[in-house]
């Protein structure tokens, strides 16, 4: 084996921590190492071009790059030795930014220098791997009928694809659809969504299924097989939406598009401008007293109708379920939901729209008439350690919207913005701030204390921070701005495998060079799923997300990274554990041994279970893992020494977050990269302490939220069962730290690093004193004196 090593010094990013020169020097001694070298930017064209002619002139058979993490740009130095002639697989890179210059000052160089350790070792034992290829079906689906999703669609089918449009309310339009006016223009929000619905609708390549829910996905890239329930209506497709039974239906019920603020009846359409314009029936509501049925001249009631169950095949999925806005009762000092005249924005939406419940007049709740005070507070729940810590962006701009609507009809009406600070980044957007200065809005810098109502007035305590004064406020209508927080699509999340932050927002591969492909290759992500984001951003992005996938589906065939598993035929004797354990049905037995099917996906579950090591994963095999385990410590290393195996997607990803804040943590930690905790071996823990670890961590995705179903479960019964025989022989479980991390949990990594780095200190000073007291007492023993013995054993 003849292995390149090539070390970036990213301009200061590594270097300016990083003895450089140093690493090199060392590679150049480590065994089957040909040629080390350094480059100032290795993922520069020149420096590229060097990786290359270092594979033609020096006849490599692998190459290690020890600079960013992998996840940015393994791709790209797979595609630049695969140039040279190499397999692209004869790759390994050392993360000597993200999880060591960026987190350490002492010791960066003497961590970086094992992680290049490490990365040869792993490289000696490398082995070309062929792509696959597989069918792609040009058939994609859209979660989410909102303005993203309905983007989404649009673009996908005028590129000749075919596309299924699911929405779980019975129409299309999401929060959007709800609006009055949209900042900065001023333009009315269903004239502009209203003629995208009707497309959406009547194209010839779009099936649109609303009140419907995708119930299960399986597959991968190109194949995903979906499951979707469209509910049923009660109402048949017949239905011409001319609204005679909902006059003569008997039942009331708030009307939850109009945010509680009028009634609608059991058998209702959600809004005039809906599409499809087909009423339902509410099952939980309706009497069953048939009258709307009798008075039904389409005939168009169908009591007997059931849920269907849809079958289809995609070859691409886009993800739009947009959002909800923060619960305003978990404020309860603002009084929503105590007081009638304290209402959210998207009860203002409606109050203010024409076709809302009072024909556009903006009203007091509680007895109907104008206010001429009104105050809005901004940031409800979000900026806040005690709710949600971020911003959600479109708050202060819908915000001066909806004060300049005030302003434009009742020039005269007092206006007061409780502001953070204002954010208004977009074009044209400051201009409509200034409009709100201009026509007299009062801005009052201060997040209000509390809202209480004193006889028929509310009265908001704040105070203005820019004048240092507190001061009360008497108002007759107080309008709060919620967070926005994703839709709840738990179950959806975990069916797809995409990971979330720590608020519930999808997370994308990379938030620069891939901003709206999911981790999960094949599964797009757009709108508010993403990210708090205003119309033009949801567009934006539901274009983008289109176009992703298009670029997928025009391809017949597409080739697939080989990181699956493989059987050694030799070995197996057909246990059938491996079978067991995947959760994707991609192992059959043919005459008595394992063989893996095409839609496996990686996760490497069945090599930790084969008792044999008859079945391993391309790239992270055994003899692979174990030799940067070997490699992981030397004696110059200070203790305690610790290893961490960490899962690509979260607790990886979670590290390289760290790194990216610049959060601090111990050098004396090695990471392991698996894909998934599900592969973590006993025998590698074993291995571990052997091999001179004073302490290992196995680091997953959170429980729930794994990107291949139940594997991170599966790590945490193999761990748990490891602790327990720890026990039994004598050996402290705490040494061994299980921990979910998820992709967004930088600050979580460090602590977490940090804390079990004190508590193996901790461990370690005990042990030494246990020796000591091991060592006197077989002196006090030798000398045979009772006395001192006696004394020994008390203390």
């Amino acid at each position: 084996m003849r292995i390149g090593v090539f070390v970036c010094h990213c301009g200061r990013n590594i270097a300016g921590v990083v003895d450089v020169v140093e690493v090199v020097n060392c590679a150049s001694t480590l065994d089957e190492v040909v040629v080390a070298k350094d480059n100032r930017y290795l993922c520069s064209s020149s420096g590229q071009q060097e990786i290359v002619e270092a594979i033609n002139n020096f006849e490599l058979d692998a190459v290690v790059i020890a600079a960013c993490t992998p996840r940015m740009h393994e791709q790209l130095f797979r595609k630049t030795i695969e140039a040279a002639g190499l397999n692209p697989y004869m790759l390994e890179v050392a993360n000597i930014r993200e999880q060591c210059a960026w987190v350490h000052t002492a010791n960066a160089t003497q961590k970086a220098k094992a992680l290049v350790r490490m990365a040869v070792a792993k490289a000696r034992y490398l082995k070309p791997l062929e792509k696959r290829e597989i069918n792609i079906t040009p058939r994609a689906l859209v979660i989410g009928g909102g303005v993203a999703g309905i983007q989404s669609a649009l673009d996908m089918a005028e590129q000749g694809f075919e596309v299924y449009l699911v929405e779980r309310q019975p129409t299309l339009g999401g929060h959007m659809a709800m609006l009055d006016k949209t900042f900065p223009t001023m333009d009315c929000s269903i004239c502009i969504l209203g003629p995208k619905m009707l497309e959406a609708w009547r194209h010839e390549r779009i099936q649109v299924l609303t009140y419907s829910e995708v119930e299960d996905i399986s597959g991968y890239i190109g194949n995903y097989k979906v499951k979707i329930r469209k509910r049923a209506r009660f109402v048949t497709d017949a239905c011409t939406g001319c609204g005679v039974c909902a006059s003569f239906c008997p039942v009331e019920v708030p009307n939850e598009f109009e945010m509680g603020l009028t009634n609608r009846k059991a058998i209702y359409v959600p809004f005039p401008q809906a599409v499809p314009l087909q009423y339902i029936v509410d099952a939980e509501n309706c009497l069953g007293c048939g009258l709307c049925s009798d008075v039904c001249g389409a005939n168009a009631i169908d009591f007997f109708q059931q849920d269907e169950i849809i079958e289809i095949d995609a070859g691409t999925i886009v993800v739009a379920t947009g959002y909800d806005l923060y619960d305003a009762r978990k404020v309860p000092e603002y009084g929503y939901n105590r007081y009638k005249d304290v209402i959210t924005s998207l009860e203002f939406e409606r109050l203010v729209n024409a076709a809302g419940p009072t024909g556009g007049r903006l009203i007091r709740p509680s007895d109907g008439k104008e206010p001429k005070k009104v105050a809005f507070i901004q940031c409800v729940g979000s900026r806040s350690v005690k709710a949600k810590r971020y911003c959600s962006g479109i708050c202060c701009m819908y915000t001066l919207k909806h004060a300049l609507q005030i302003k434009e009809k009742s020039p005269n009406t007092e206006i007061y913005i409780f502001y953070m600070d204002i954010r208004a980044v977009g074009k044209g957007y400051e201009e409509f701030y200034w409009r709100a200065r201009d026509a007299g809005v009062n801005f009052v810098r201060g997040r209000p204390a509390r809202v209480y109502q004193d006889d028929e007035k509310l009265v908001v305590v704040a105070e203005d921070t820019l004048l240092s004064k507190p001061s009360r406020y008497e108002v007759d209508m107080v309008v709060l701005a919620p967070a926005i927080v994703p839709a709840d699509t738990g179950k959806l999340r975990q069916m797809l495998g995409i990971p979330a932050d720590r608020d519930g927002f999808l997370i994308e591969a990379h938030a620069k060079l891939r901003p709206v492909d999911a981790p999960i290759a094949g599964i797009f992500i757009a709108g508010c799923a993403h990210s708090p984001k205003d119309i033009s951003s949801s567009v934006s992005q539901g274009s983008a997300a289109a176009g992703r996938a298009a670029a997928l589906m025009t391809k017949k065939r597409l080739e697939v990274d080989p990181i699956t598993a493989y059987v050694i035929p030799e070995l197996c004797f057909g246990c059938s554990l491996c079978r067991e354990v995947c959760d994707f049905n991609a192992i059959e037995l043919i005459y008595g041994k394992a063989n893996v099917k095409p839609n496996c996906t990686g996760c490497g579950s069945c090599a930790a279970a084969c008792p044999t090591n008859a079945i391993q994963i391309g790239c992270f095999t055994n003899e692979q893992i174990i030799a940067q385990i070997d490699e992981a410590f030397d004696e110059n290393d200070d203790r305690p020494r610790v290893l961490a195996f960490l899962c690509n997607w979260c607790s990886y990803a979670g590290a390289d977050s760290a790194g990216l804040a610049r959060l601090k943590y111990p050098a004396n930690v090695r990471a392991v990269r698996v894909m998934c905790s599900a592969r973590v071996d006993p025998v590698f823990i074993i291995k571990a302490f052997l091999s001179g670890a004073d302490g290992v961590i196995v680091a997953g995705c959170h429980l729930g939220d794994c990107h291949y179903m139940t594997g991170n479960y599966k790590a945490k019964r193999r761990m748990e069962k490891l602790q327990s025989m720890m026990e039994q022989f004598g050996v402290n479980k705490d040494r061994l730290l299980l921990t979910w991390i998820s992709a967004s949990e930088g600050e979580k990594f460090a602590k977490t690093i940090t804390e079990f780095v004190e508590k193996l200190k901790t461990m370690s000073a005990i042990d030494d004193e246990i020796k000591k007291l091991i060592h006197v007492s077989q002196e006090v023993e030798n000398e045979d004196s009772p006395k001192e013995w006696d004394s020994l054993r008390s203390n």
